[in-house]
């Protein structure tokens, strides 16, 4: 980072179906919950970025930025990131570079989407828009198809067995239940994940993560100072398309961001405690434990078998349990990352978000400044 980035406010509406409200009100709960806990007030927002992926296809609404920004009193000038299921951690990110250019001093960024109000097959063409629309959308596939065969080529080379799969979502359940936002508060038994329908040969139901509505804000600054620091934002991009790949079995974009993210904040891999994981097919999670260095290729899923309580993996129930409103859910890890810091008093933590598969992929480092171990 060129300057100090402080995340000032923040705060989130819960995740789930929220018929009687629409992006505008569900943004405004999340701005109103992050203006609460901030230094500042709405009057000293300079400018707003907006993250929101289906907007067009769902709600008839585009053009986010100017309607987002009018909830404030003074209108600041808006943004809107779009880029996939990464939207959320790309408006972060294009937050921190206009904090580092100057140009800004505090800025509002704001993840917000409405699912819920289309049926299937509506949420489920907006969402192939993530994909490659010449080579992957005329076969009629879709990404739990694509993340499918992605899990079948994982379990052909290394083993991997429907049982073991089964304890990704168990334990991203499990951990939901403490989080009041979560849609999915309920315990989900790896028998019962193996035992739902089937979506996709070898993906499952609960493999999935849901359709959501919801919104998530926070405030960064380069102005007013706070115990969580960004150390790192780093954005990656690969092929839209998995015809393009030389390996379905691991995501190059993941594994380039974290070098540059852990370059960037100057630390090692095992310095960070806590991670907030792209889960939203369970595949994807023990996948991205790998490409990220936490486990070598092929042993991802023994985090998941033997959980070490010292390092936390999708504590807040990750995008299958807690939710997966797509523009919110970038900005929804680096908040509850945020929140785990101060809770634990660890020192660093860790959100990585990616659009399509793996197509962009958005790292973000977090240092709890207020840490026994902070020298800062």
């Amino acid at each position: 980072m060129e300057r100090d980035i402080f995340i000032i406010g923040s705060g989130q509406t819960p995740f789930g179906e929220w018929w009687d409200k629409g992006i505008r009100e569900l943004a405004d709960d999340a701005i109103e919950k992050a203006l609460e806990n901030a230094p500042c007030s709405a009057i000293d927002i300079d400018m707003v970025i907006v993250a929101n992926m289906l907007a067009e296809h769902v709600s008839g609404q585009a053009h986010l930025g100017s309607m987002i920004a009018s909830l404030l009193p003074h209108q600041p000038p808006a943004i809107r990131a779009e880029a996939a299921c990464a939207s959320g951690a790309v408006a972060m990110h294009t937050a921190c570079s206009m904090l580092e250019s100057g140009r800004a001093r505090n800025i509002l960024v704001v993840g917000v989407e409405k699912m819920t109000d289309a049926d299937n097959s509506t949420i489920t063409s907006a969402l192939m828009g993530a994909a490659d629309n010449d080579k992957d959308a005329p076969s009629g596939i879709t990404f739990p198809g694509l993340f499918g065969l992605i899990a079948s080529r994982y379990m052909h080379e290394y083993g991997l067995t429907r049982e073991q799969l089964s304890c990704v979502s168990s334990l991203h359940h499990a951990q939901a239940m403490d989080n009041p936002n979560a849609q999915f508060r309920s315990p989900a038994m790896p028998d019962q994940v193996s035992a739902s329908p089937l979506v996709a040969d070898p993906l499952r139901l609960l493999d999935c993560s849901p359709i959501s509505d919801g919104a998530a804000a926070c405030i960064l600054s380069t102005e007013h100072k706070s115990p969580l620091r960004l150390a790192a934002s780093q954005i990656t991009t690969d092929t839209t398309s998995i015809t393009g790949r030389t390996n379905l079995t691991s995501f190059a974009a993941t594994r380039e961001a974290m070098e540059h993210a852990l370059t960037e904040a100057a630390i090692e891999r095992s310095d960070i405690s806590t991670v907030e994981l792209h889960d939203c097919f369970s595949i994807a999670a023990v996948i991205s434990l790998e490409d990220l260095g936490f486990a070598e290729p092929g042993r991802g899923i023994e985090l998941y078998q033997h959980p070490d309580p010292a390092f936390g993996i999708n504590r807040s129930g990750g995008l299958k349990a807690c939710g997966h409103p797509v523009g919110a859910t970038g900005i929804k890890q680096v908040v509850e990352i945020g929140k785990q810091l101060l809770q634990s008093k660890k020192q660093w933590g860790l959100a990585q978000n990616f659009g399509g598969i793996g197509a962009t992929c958005c790292i973000h480092i977090i240092e709890n400044l207020s840490s026994t171990h902070s020298h800062v």
